[in-house]
């Protein structure tokens, strides 16, 4: 029989940061929190309540732009999931549990699986076969982007997939096996129950909204997360894409960028990407400070999301000639740490 896997021990290094503002940092927030959670599905209320008003009193081509838009902001709900997941958003744990399941459910998402990868995914960022959330390379191009930025039906059809196949209890890929061990089916439970319940909260919104005539609701309710995703795109796939793996530094493997007030609110503040896996118990609203706090030790981020993109592409240029290439962030000289 063959030996268990141990997983290494990786000694992460972290910028220190004077106690004072380490603490400061790491201070939660109800009002912030609320802020953003209730900003975030409160915009997203206001795209769905204008589309449907506009699918009764304007013209089509109105609807379908507004539709669009509000598919745009629902494709972040997978960033909100991912924040109040963490536990760290709301002081009031009651709340970051109630609102990851809200926004799970919106979003065709599973909470329970996610947090089963993603506490590996931090421990061991980029150290397969301990993460397998993200493997590099990462192979993007640019039809990826208009599968999925725009309509993006393989996605729908995929989701609805996955949440029939978790609903019946099969746990199949190696991945979901080294989370859910077969010999643990106790650990399944909660995500099978999960499962049946959002494929039968969105059947059942199908079924009343277009029996009572009102087939727009499904669309902006369950099909929302699935049109104009092309936002989230370029911002969610810059967070680990073309550098490198197996290091013990996050500052090697993680990237920050800065973007506009506005997509930073719908993104959750994960352009700071760097600074979560640093200090992954820092809330999102603090991120930005805790950037501030900590870039004198870090590579320079760059600014908007064309400037990014510009290095991305030209890594993926670099690795369709050489698979094996990483790009290696520049790493500052050390300074002293600033006061925030």
């Amino acid at each position: 029989m063959a030996e268990a896997h141990t997983p290494p021990v990786v000694d992460w290094y972290r910028t220190p940061i004077p106690t004072p503002v380490f603490k400061r940092l790491h201070e939660r927030s109800d009002f912030l929190a609320f802020a953003q959670t209730i900003g975030f599905l409160g915009l997203l209320a206001t795209t769905a309540g204008l589309s449907l008003w506009s699918w009764h009193h304007w013209p089509w081509y109105i609807t379908v732009l507004l539709v669009f838009l509000h598919g745009t902001c629902s494709s972040f709900y997978p960033n909100g999931m991912h924040e109040l997941g963490h536990g760290t958003v709301f002081k009031t744990k009651v709340f970051n549990g109630f609102f990851t399941r809200v926004l799970s459910f919106f979003g065709w998402l599973h909470p329970d699986v996610f947090s089963a990868s993603h506490q590996r995914h931090h421990r061991y960022t980029l150290h397969p076969p301990d993460d397998q959330e993200v493997v590099l390379p990462t192979k993007l191009m640019l039809k990826h982007f208009f599968q999925q930025g725009f309509v993006n039906y393989l996605g729908a059809y995929w989701n609805f997939k996955y949440a029939w196949r978790l609903a019946r209890g099969r746990f199949e890929s190696p991945w979901e096996l080294t989370c859910y061990p077969p010999g643990q089916p106790q650990t399944r439970v909660v995500p099978v129950r999960w499962a049946r319940f959002l494929l039968a909260g969105h059947i059942l919104i199908a079924v009343v909204s277009i029996s009572l005539g009102y087939w727009m609701v499904p669309v902006v309710v369950s099909l929302a997360p699935f049109i104009g995703n092309w936002l989230f795109f370029l911002c969610n796939n810059t967070q680990h894409i073309g550098l490198q793996d197996n290091v013990p530094d996050f500052r090697l493997c993680c990237r920050t960028f800065i973007l506009s007030p506005p997509v930073r609110f719908l993104f959750w503040h994960m352009n700071y990407h760097l600074e979560h896996h640093m200090y992954a118990a820092v809330p999102c609203y603090n991120l930005g400070k805790l950037h501030a706090a900590i870039e004198h030790d870090t590579p320079p981020a760059h600014k908007g999301i064309v400037a990014v993109w510009r290095e991305i592409i030209f890594i993926l240029r670099q690795q369709e000639a050489d698979p094996k290439y990483q790009y290696v962030m520049p790493i500052p000289q050390r300074a002293e740490a600033k006061a925030v």
